[in-house]
């Protein structure tokens, strides 16, 4: 039977360590798969026990120069279970592997360069070599069990070449250097990593590890990882809430920026919904818990992110082919400069093996290959601290291409929570009875309309459905007392010739209000509902800003024309109304002939549509739908943050090439020179170091994005 492992291990800082890791293992007997997050610092193997033991998996990766710690089992026929948190205790620098090595080599070269003006000149060049080989062990171990297991060509293989070539060629002092400049751009480069991955992890330190557990009438401190759903516990004012759940007593001002993003306080009262990790910041607040501590909405954003790293952008996938060749390249290339011109014309040996080894060294593709990932990483990591979730680099490389944003109306570019404002009755029936009929229809519905139905009826005692069924973009239909009736659009009731030239007169006349209409019907019209549901107040800006981008937004909607032309004359967008599901679809498709699109919805009833478009996005405050259904998610309510995702997107791409430039345009410079005999060895190794830590901090700038990115 197959199993499946997780690890956390400590120093895989970037993609370069984690295909290296990957490329070891997939080559083992038994092992069927290999998944690596290097932004949650974990790997997960599924194995066959009977041909390879987790034993034996650890000390591959142990051998490779990592530290392992193991985490979860999960055997194939079990359903997955969460995958554990890379956060805990954070070990300094100094006390890391890295950072042990930076201190020997550094203190070894000091020591050389002190001892050797004490000892006859041709004994001066020993404490560096002794020096040189102190720091190259570990570097020479991981290079050497990288190409048992056929990974030759790895950056610690060429800095093993290249320093045991400068000692045989008697530049022991440069050796020794190198090999201390490299330790020191290895640290640099994880502790550089590590801010992008400590934006992430310190999500879950916000949910608190205790929490108050009502027990009967005894209200008990309990661990938060023991509550479960149906729980009800305590939050009095400045505590942090333990879990997801809803209110059921007590109402005031919950600081949700842990999870959202969102700096405002925010008033929730009972039936609301609230998240782990918020601070609620006035009154006691009784909480019924509706997800376990490993589902709560901070801990499925985490598994998100860290799980986008696997969907990874046309660039990244590129650059690694790239490296596959480059790097045997780059060694032949170094090979064939320090061999040719002293074998075929007679220049000296000791000048081109030096310029040589400079060559090897300045070719890794340390730089190159960490480009896109740190970029990609910044970027996840910024989205998710401001309500943004955006599933892989391949959805952030779409996202900055996209030219039309099609969004759908209620719930979207409105409030989603319409108020019924007229009830015409058109026979002769009392208001209150079409009301608790239309209820009563409505009540196994969760759309936004039927919903405030039901609102509106609050206190009347609805008739006893016997049976209903929902038809997408008409309405619903029931049968009450033997009777069928239905509740649904005027062109619906118009089809099934409910509605006569009065009623349609009647609707017309509220739809040119903005108002949206539905009809209760049997057989012929009973009532005009008339609802209506304001734009969300950011939502002009945020078709301004959209525009400025250069993109189109285009409304797509289910209702009639006459209410979305008064809302999209509001925002000054392009509409498309009266839209069954699969003529969203349709206008997706035609909309995706003029370019990449984006389509925004609630994630409930445009699934369908949020598949077609080039990306999706799902607008909703944590709902499961909003997490797990679409490309990207938005967990606030806010229509802003449409421009904001698409913004943070284009930064990150520029980004991208920008560290892809400073990558190669180092290199070939540095390249040149290093042939020319300008510059040497320890040049080389800075050159490489350089370019990985500028491309590094350079993607870190993404993290100071603000919601609008424009600091980018």
């Amino acid at each position: 039977m197959l199993e499946r492992h997780e690890w956390l291990v400590a120093g895989m800082d970037c993609q370069a360590c984690g295909i290296k890791v990957k490329g070891t293992l997939t080559k083992t007997p038994g092992i069927e798969s290999v998944e690596f997050f290097p932004l949650a610092q974990r790997l997960r193997v599924e194995f066959d026990r009977t041909l390879v033991t987790p034993e034996a998996i650890e000390g591959t990766v142990k051998g490779l120069g990592y530290e392992t710690t193991r985490g979860g089992i999960d055997r194939k026929a079990a359903v997955d279970d969460p995958a554990p948190t890379a956060a805990g205790t954070k070990t300094p620098w100094y006390r890391t592997g890295k950072g042990l090595l930076v201190v020997l080599t550094t203190a070894l070269l000091a020591l050389a360069w002190g001892g050797s003006t004490l000892l006859p000149e041709s004994s001066r060049r020993w404490p560096f070599i002794m020096a040189c080989l102190a720091g190259l062990l570990p570097i020479a171990k991981r290079a050497w069990a990288a190409l048992r297991s056929g990974e030759p060509f790895t950056i610690e293989a060429l800095m093993t070449i290249a320093a045991i070539g400068a000692l045989f060629i008697g530049a022991a002092q440069e050796a020794a250097l190198v090999v201390c400049l490299f330790a020191l751009g290895e640290l640099l480069e994880g502790v550089a990593v590590e801010h992008a991955r400590s934006g992430i992890q310190a999500l879950g330190a916000l949910v608190p590890k205790t929490a108050l557990r009502e027990e009967g009438i005894v209200v008990r401190e309990v661990a938060a990882s023991d509550l479960v759903s149906g729980d009800v516990v305590l939050a009095r004012p400045g505590d942090r809430i333990p879990a997801d759940g809803d209110i059921l007593s007590g109402a005031g001002g919950i600081d949700e920026s842990p999870v959202t993003g969102e700096s405002i306080p925010v008033t929730r009262g009972p039936g609301d919904q609230v998240f782990a990790g918020a601070i609620n910041v006035e009154a006691a607040l009784r909480i019924r818990v509706t997800r376990a501590a490993t589902d709560s909405t901070i801990a499925r954003i985490i598994r998100l992110v860290e799980q986008a790293e696997e969907s990874r952008a046309p660039t990244e996938r590129f650059i690694d082919r790239f490296s596959r060749w480059y790097m045997p390249a780059i060694v032949g290339l170094s090979a064939f400069v320090a061999v040719a011109p002293p074998l075929f014309l007679g220049q000296n040996w000791s000048t081109w093996i030096y310029r040589g080894l400079s060559l090897l060294l300045i070719g890794c593709p340390c730089a190159l290959v960490i480009s896109v990932p740190a970029a990609v990483a910044s970027a996840l990591s910024a989205g998710a601290r401001n309500g943004l979730l955006l599933k892989g680099g391949a959805v952030i490389e779409a996202s900055a291409k996209i030219r039309t944003v099609a969004l759908d109306k209620t719930g979207t570019l409105t409030k989603g929570r319409p108020d019924v404002t007229d009830v015409i009755t058109l026979a002769d029936m009392p208001e209150r009875d079409c009301l608790a009929l239309a209820a009563a229809v409505e009540s196994t519905s969760s759309h936004p309309l039927a919903k405030a139905i039901l609102r509106r009826a609050e206190g009347l005692a609805l008739p006893i459905l016997q049976e209903s069924r929902a038809i997408p973009g008409k309405g619903v239909t029931a049968t009450i007392g033997g009777q069928g009736y239905a509740v649904a659009s005027p062109r619906h009731a118009t089809q099934d010739g409910a509605l006569d030239e009065n009623g349609a007169n009647q609707v017309r006349a509220l739809e040119e209000t903005g108002k949206t209409v539905a009809v209760l019907y049997a057989g012929r019209a009973l009532a005009l509902i008339a609802l209506r549901d304001e734009p969300r107040a950011d939502a002009g800006d945020a078709m301004r800003q959209l525009r400025t981008l250069g993109v189109t937004p285009v409304i797509l909607t289910g209702d009639n024309a006459r209410t979305a032309a008064a809302i999209a004359t509001a925002l000054g967008t392009e509409y498309r109304a009266e839209l069954l599901p699969e003529q969203k679809l349709a206008a997706i498709r035609t909309l995706g002939e003029q370019g990449p699109v984006m389509m925004v919805g609630d994630g409930i009833n445009d699934a369908p549509a949020l598949k077609q478009a080039s990306v999706g996005v799902a607008i909703g405050s944590g709902t499961d739908v909003a997490l797990e259904t679409a490309d990207a998610a938005l967990l606030r309510d806010r229509v802003g943050d449409i421009p904001a995702l698409i913004r943070l997107s284009r930064a990150t791409m520029r980004n991208i090439r920008q560290n892809v430039s400073i990558a190669l345009g180092l290199k070939g410079l540095f390249l040149m020179t290093s042939i020319a005999g300008v510059t040497g060895l320890w040049v080389a190794i800075m050159a490489d170091t350089g370019a990985t830590v500028l491309v590094t901090l350079n993607a870190l700038r993404l993290l100071r994005s603000g919601r609008t990115g424009v600091s980018v």
